[in-house]
């Protein structure tokens, strides 16, 4: 379990640290993982960490890496947690391959989905804590699974709760990232306003109140800045006053004579 949720977090930091761990004399690892005490895959596990860790604080790249090993890491945690009970019996193995690789699964998912929305802040400061945070925690983790097993499985149940409470959040702020960039390159635009005709008054102003509450949306969800939330706002608000100055005059008119 340790070795699949490490997988879906970083892998070579995971491949690295059990293969020098048990290349050490710290650990014993069961017979199907001890190829990652290999000096030649150390050295790759390594070589690939440190790759990984200049992407992992560059925003955009980070996203693009994270999806590119969405095929590399799943199976790689299914195949390590199916080594680790190899000697055990093929249904056993069996069982962990498909479970651990679920495992796998909602650890990478919770990390690539969490860098999107990072990704939506210009700034880079918040992928160079993510990045170090998720180092620390596999690495510890990994530690803490290898020397006190019980201990770990707590935390690991405390990490599936955290998640089955958060994918949904961050699934949704994804589409609402998506959702802006979409209208900000070549998404759909409104007609021009004087072809488009008056909406009745009450159904204008539902209209008014969705539009609020979906740029309310938006910048909570950090698609938008408070700068182009205030901007777009006054300019609803603008369009509001002008249909209602026509709907005064047109019904002056209508009184008179």
């Amino acid at each position: 379990m340790g070795a699949s949720w490490a997988s879906g977090v970083n892998l070579y930091a995971a491949m690295a640290v059990l293969g020098f761990s048990g290349a050490t004399g710290s650990v014993e690892l069961p017979p199907d993982l001890q190829i990652l005490e290999n000096p030649l895959v150390i050295a790759a596990a390594s070589v690939m960490y440190v790759v990984e860790f200049i992407i992992d604080k560059i925003p955009g790249l980070d996203t693009t890496w994270d999806s590119v090993h969405t095929f590399v890491r799943i199976p790689a945690g299914a195949v390590m947690a199916s080594a680790a009970v190899g000697d055990v019996g093929a249904a056993m193995e069996l069982s962990a391959a498909i479970m651990c690789g679920g495992l796998a699964a909602a650890s990478h998912a919770t990390k690539a989905g969490s860098r999107i929305i990072i990704n939506a802040s210009p700034e880079p400061f918040t992928n160079w804590a993510a990045s170090i945070t998720e180092d620390v925690a596999v690495i510890g983790g990994l530690w803490v699974a290898l020397h006190h097993p019980w201990v770990f499985l707590g935390l690991m149940l405390a990490f599936i709760l955290l998640m089955v409470w958060l994918l949904p959040k961050i699934w949704g702020a994804i589409k609402s990232v998506f959702g802006w960039i979409g209208r900000l390159f070549g998404g759909k635009h409104a007609p021009p306003a004087a072809t488009t005709p008056d909406p009745p008054s009450g159904q204008g102003r539902m209209d008014r109140i969705d539009q609020l509450e979906r740029l309310k949306g938006l910048l909570d969800s950090g698609a938008l800045t408070q700068d182009e939330f205030d901007q777009q706002k006054q300019e609803l608000l603008a369009q509001t006053g002008h249909r209602g100055n026509k709907d005064a005059g047109g019904q002056g008119r209508g009184r008179e004579p």
